[in-house]
């Protein structure tokens, strides 16, 4: 019994604490969109990223002829030509892979580069929505776009017009 009235005193308890805490919704894409500088960015990044594309499709274009040509010569060839053209194939397909990876990789340029383009602007939303959320009293601020979990949320609680505002951007 005891326990029980414990458990209930603990559940109004942290009832009431929650319900005095303050949410906030934004909308990153939106806010993203709104913003000259993001487009650039993007723009920018994907002719890198196009550029870049079509330098590891000419290689992999390359490396493609080598085998044609090696295929169809192949009889006419001793086995030390053989051996010399396939391995001049191999090499052309790990330059091919080696550039893709430096390009595209993990640690790739294209990652390297939309993180520079990317982070002050990050940076500047961030310290929007930390302001406002000081300001206004929030204590949790979640991105609409990224949490799949929200089935609805009030527009009301929505703040992505402020963050763009604060941010000196009209909407």
């Amino acid at each position: 019994m005891r326990k029980s009235v414990l458990f209930i005193i603990a559940l109004i308890a942290v009832a009431t604490t929650a319900s005095a805490q303050k949410f906030a919704l934004i909308d990153m894409e939106y806010i993203l969109k709104n913003i000259p500088a993001y487009e650039q960015s993007t723009e920018q990044l994907n002719q890198v990223s196009k550029k870049w594309q079509s330098e590891v499709e000419a290689l992999g274009k390359q490396a493609q002829e080598l085998y044609k040509k090696y295929q169809s010569e192949t009889a006419k060839l001793s086995e030390a030509q053989r051996t010399k053209r396939e391995e001049e194939i191999v090499a052309k397909e790990k330059e091919t892979a080696e550039l893709k990876r430096l390009y595209f990789g993990p640690e790739g340029e294209l990652l390297k580069q939309r993180e520079s383009l990317m982070k002050p602007i990050q940076d500047e939303i961030y310290n929007a929505v930390k302001v406002i959320s000081e300001a206004q009293g929030y204590a949790v601020v979640v991105d609409r776009a990224s949490a799949a979990s929200i089935i609805f949320a009030s527009p009301r609680i929505d703040i992505s017009n402020e963050v763009l505002a604060k941010l000196g951007y009209s909407n």
